[in-house]
């Protein structure tokens, strides 16, 4: 007694697009399930799913005509999907060889100036020195702006009202309650 082993899903897909290629003509469902188990050996119950996974891949077309549901795929249409999918693959390939030429260019022309010497390593230490140092003063900048005499001076008005404000409202809560 020999088992049978399943076809896979893909294959499946594979022989009912060559029952299209070959016959090239339209088919119903119920056509094609009759045809399908007798050429190809898929089986009647995946007929219809394998059917409908090739129209959402675009490979097999649609088409209803009253009440009827039509299905075809021509071998050209396949052929022009290989193309379409070359030229836009070679599209891209060419648009990204350009941009990697001008990648290299411009990382080419950056280097320029920029080869390594002791001259560059000095003035690049004493750029860094300068601003560390200057991160510094403007930290201490920020400590004296904080102690400046005319932000106290505007602290002490802005005290002033805000004390206004609240005898304001004290001299109102008193006035309501009486």
């Amino acid at each position: 007694m020999s088992k049978r082993k399943g076809v896979s899903a893909e294959e499946k897909r594979t022989r009912m697009l060559q029952i299209f290629y070959e016959k090239k003509e339209f088919f119903q469902l119920k056509d094609l399930e009759k045809i399908a188990p007798k050429e190809k050996g898929i089986i009647v119950n995946s007929v219809k799913e394998v059917l409908q996974s090739l129209v959402d891949d675009g490979l097999v077309d649609t088409d209803k005509i009253g009440t009827s549901v039509y299905f075809w795929s021509f071998p050209s249409k396949a052929v022009n999907n290989r193309k379409r999918k070359m030229e836009e693959t070679v599209r891209k390939y060419e648009d990204i060889s350009k941009r990697l030429k001008t990648s290299i260019t411009d990382l080419e022309q950056a280097r320029v100036g920029r080869e390594e010497n002791k001259e560059r390593d000095r003035l690049l230490d004493e750029m860094m020195d300068l601003q560390l140092e200057r991160d510094e003063l403007v930290k201490k900048c920020q400590d004296y702006e904080k102690n400046d005499p005319k932000v106290i001076q505007k602290i002490k008005l802005q005290l002033e009202d805000v004390k206004q404000a609240a005898n304001r409202w004290t001299d109102n809560v008193f006035s309501v309650e009486i």
